[in-house]
């Protein structure tokens, strides 16, 4: 039985600012913690290869693991929680592990190979403890592979519910066919795939949690003044555009001023996601302002009139299902395939969602995620300082704007067209695998070193 990746797979709450450099990290080191006896161990080694090692001093990763290694989830830590741990841990050079042993360790002691690269993907970290008579009680490779999924090397990813499914599918075609055959959208096959392990309510409910968790983002990333944290002092611009908005359509629902909108959910999602906060990976944290604000454009513009349910609810079970096939046959990360696993796979998965909600076949909505994703092809993944700031975060909101396009613009077609998404997805796929690891996520070329810090 393989594993079937699901809504509640690809959408997590996790904290900022990266998916496969913070989520990934913390949930490897918690699961490890998980295995041993925490209260025999006296000494804790911590290892980053390849793109963590890299970039993760600028995507909190070696924060994460430290508060992984104390038992900590993403799902369920607050940033204040963060904040307080992270201080202790400085001041003390201790941590608890597991919450219940003490050993010493803290972002100094962890070892960084940047140009040592793991068999199993470029983001790979080494964990290994021992006791006060320096015999080894578990040493582990993880990998973390995109969007917040992990593999312990020589298992199966725990990340991913092993769940046999009515209506398998890895391809669009698959998908397409299983429409087909039950007469029925891209989202009721999600949901039917859903129910397998999920009654209806629990489908409902925790898609609409997952909304209102994007939300409260938008929320606390436009309360938030001054500058992101880091040493580009980029200042927020959230605030400004939320009072702007508020003094040129106070109702917010002026048609004109959609894409002005859309840009601000966008950029507060992500500046929220830059300074640690909490959102929702959707399909990783460094594109998780994509979807919340093709979202708001579709609950605020075309579907206002609809009760909240019946848009978020398809909406994302679209998403999903769209999602499934970018991490079944290509890749969500932006260390693997460059930044067009990230914010390509976010912006085809909005604009199938919003394609849905609009009233699309299931073809008119494969081709709004073909469209797409054509058009973030070569994407590159080149952080200034290995921070998820410049450009990731104007690139959600760019990117968002592209979903929306793709979905009208397949809208006003049958649905017909000459690249097929499955083509689609297999050239990123390839693209990625051609292109330079300089352009991976390990802040070695593009604007990575081409602008000079400040």
């Amino acid at each position: 039985m393989t594993p079937s990746i699901g809504v509640f797979d690809l959408f997590t709450v996790g904290i900022g600012p990266s998916s496969s450099h913070t989520v990934g990290p913390m949930r490897a080191a918690a699961d490890y913690v998980s295995r041993i006896d925490a209260r025999r161990a006296a000494r804790v080694q911590v290892d980053l290869y390849g793109s963590l090692a890299a970039t993760g001093r600028g995507h909190g990763t070696l924060t994460a693991v430290l508060l992984g290694l104390e038992g900590l989830e993403p799902e369920q830590v607050l940033p204040a929680q963060v904040e307080e741990r992270t201080a202790a841990i400085a001041d003390e050079r201790r941590v608890r592990l597991g919450g219940t042993g003490d050993v010493p360790l803290c972002e100094d002691d962890i070892v960084l190979h940047p140009l040592t690269i793991l068999p199993g993907h470029t983001n790979g970290l080494r964990l290994q403890a021992w006791d006060a008579d320096d015999a080894l009680l578990d040493e582990a490779v993880y990998y973390s592979t995109g969007g917040g999924f992990i593999v312990r090397d020589g298992e199966q990813t725990p990340s991913a519910t092993v769940t046999a499914v009515p209506f398998p599918f890895e391809t669009a075609a698959e998908l397409l066919a299983h429409c087909d055959s039950e007469s029925v959208s891209m989202a009721e096959i999600q949901r039917r795939n859903e129910l397998a392990s999920r009654s209806e309510d629990e489908i409902d409910s925790g898609i609409l949690h997952l909304a209102d968790v994007m939300s409260e983002s938008v929320r606390s990333g436009a309360s938030r003044e001054g500058l992101l944290p880091g040493g580009l002092r980029v200042p927020r611009r959230a605030p400004a555009w939320r009072d702007r908005l508020r003094v040129d359509d106070p109702t917010g629902e002026d048609p004109a001023l959609w894409q002005e909108w859309v840009n601000f959910v966008a950029l507060a999602v992500n500046e929220e996601n830059a300074s640690g906060g909490r959102i929702v990976t959707a399909p990783t944290n460094g594109a998780a302002g994509i979807i919340p604000a093709v979202l708001h454009y579709a609950t605020h513009y075309v579907a206002k009139s609809r009760p909240r349910a019946e848009v978020v609810v398809p909406f994302l079970l679209t998403a999903a299902a769209i999602g499934v096939l970018y991490k079944a046959r290509a890749s969500i990360s932006g260390a693997e395939v460059g930044c067009q696993g990230e914010v390509g796979s976010a912006s085809s998965m909005a604009a199938a969602g919003l394609a849905e909600v609009l009233g699309g076949t299931p073809r008119q909505v494969e081709n709004a995620a073909e469209i797409a994703m054509e058009h973030n092809l070569g994407l590159t993944c080149d952080p200034i300082g290995g921070l998820v700031q410049i450009p990731c975060i104007e690139r959600n909101a760019i990117a968002a704007a592209k979903a929306i396009n793709a979905a009208k613009m397949a809208l006003w077609g049958d649905g017909t067209h000459r690249v097929s998404l499955d083509e689609v997805i297999v050239t990123m796929r390839e693209t990625g695998r051609d292109m330079s690891s300089k352009y991976k996520e390990t802040a070695l070329g593009g604007l990575a070193v081409s602008v000079v810090e400040c």
